[in-house]
């Protein structure tokens, strides 16, 4: 079958996700693994999201509601701005994807800060726009070298705060900052992992929302909320951004059971505040326990981070799957010889522990 695709699509690398627990289970014989590659929740759902999903199974026979109203009315309240403003996308990854598709076009320039989150390459690449790749400082996100880099033909920036996989962050004061020093562009910050941050200082999108920058936040309750499973995320934009969204946005995008899901997470405030006290006081054991075994680990806001293994990242990664651990090689972002976890519970950390002691010692 003869059919043109064109060659910017030809140029994606496809996204490669963390290896399910089933296929280790298949390939290795190992009935009992751990998972510490996806950056999930450890805890699993929030139960009152359980719940919720439960009581609402006997509606599947129905459409969901496409506008989103109940599940929209809630960010709203929760983060005190106005529904006009709020964009519900099948996770956050289809926020990205809606926004590249309605406002760029072919030849475009997206500044990226690299490495970060693969899919903001994709999205881009996948609409022909051109994206411009600035290299982090020190692991972290470099504003000011990412500002000398947007021209006239710059749309769009994509930001990561707290940014994967590095888990920095940059301060409100430097972004307010890196704002006024530049044009007219949308600037993408995507907070995935925001309700893990320590740092009082830093930089939530969602605060200038109201400057007339064009500033767009992304948020998700796949990781704190432990919603990954359902798919459900959703931006914060200006009313004129969102109703371009939604313009091209499917009408049923997000499935009834995400949105109950997600209702009943915004209430459990029981369970954000447990996960958030359990990755808080694990990287700590983690932490101390690199400290002691002599590998180097690099400081985080998020509830994953990065191991400097000094060897083949991918053969560390083959080894681990031996001791039943799933862990992400960072080669794909040009870390040949750091892996990242992210936390998991305490027994789960002690077996990670002496499975990395294992393997490089």
């Amino acid at each position: 079958m003869n059919f043109f695709v064109p060659d910017y699509i030809l140029s994606i690398n496809p996204y490669s996700p963390g290896k399910p627990l089933e296929e280790l289970e298949r390939e290795y014989g190992i009935s009992d693994p751990i998972k510490l590659a996806s950056n999930e929740n450890p805890l699993g759902p929030s139960p009152m999201a359980v719940e919720a999903i439960k009581c609402s199974l006997d509606k599947l026979n129905r459409y969901p509601d496409g506008s989103g109203h109940d599940l929209i009315n809630k960010i709203s309240e929760k983060l005190k701005i106005k529904p006009d403003n709020i964009v519900l996308g099948n996770g956050s990854d289809e926020i990205i994807g809606m926004l590249t598709r309605a406002l760029l076009k072919r030849g475009d320039e997206v500044v990226l800060p690299w490495p970060s989150f693969l899919m903001y390459d994709i999205m881009v690449r996948s609409v022909g726009a051109v994206p411009v790749y600035v290299s982090l400082k020190s692991l972290s996100i470099d504003l000011s070298n990412i500002q000398s880099r947007i021209t006239q033909r710059t749309r769009m920036v994509f930001l990561c705060n707290p940014n994967n996989p590095t888990g920095t962050i940059f301060s409100k004061k430097d972004f307010e900052s890196f704002l006024e020093s530049i044009p007219e562009v949308i600037v993408v910050v995507d907070e995935a992992y925001i309700e893990f941050v320590q740092d009082k200082y830093c930089a939530r999108g969602v605060d200038f929302l109201e400057t007339g920058k064009g500033v767009v936040t992304l948020r998700t309750f796949s990781k704190a909320y432990g919603l990954a499973g359902i798919r459900v995320g959703f931006g914060v934009m200006s009313e004129e951004i969102a109703g371009v969204l939604n313009r091209i946005r499917p009408p049923f995008n997000v499935n009834s059971l995400a949105q109950v899901g997600a209702m009943a997470a915004l209430e459990d405030e029981a369970f954000l505040n447990k996960t958030l006290n359990l990755v808080h006081e694990e990287l700590g054991f983690l932490c101390n326990s690199l400290d002691k075994l002599g590998i180097k680990y690099f400081p985080t806001q998020a509830n994953f981070f990065l191991i400097d293994v000094k060897k083949n990242a991918d053969e560390v990664f083959e080894s681990m799957l031996r001791e039943g651990v799933i862990v992400r090689s960072m080669t794909s972002y040009g870390y040949p010889e750091y892996i990242r976890i992210n936390v998991g519970l305490h027994d789960e950390n002690v077996r990670f522990i002496k499975a990395i002691d294992k393997v490089i010692s």
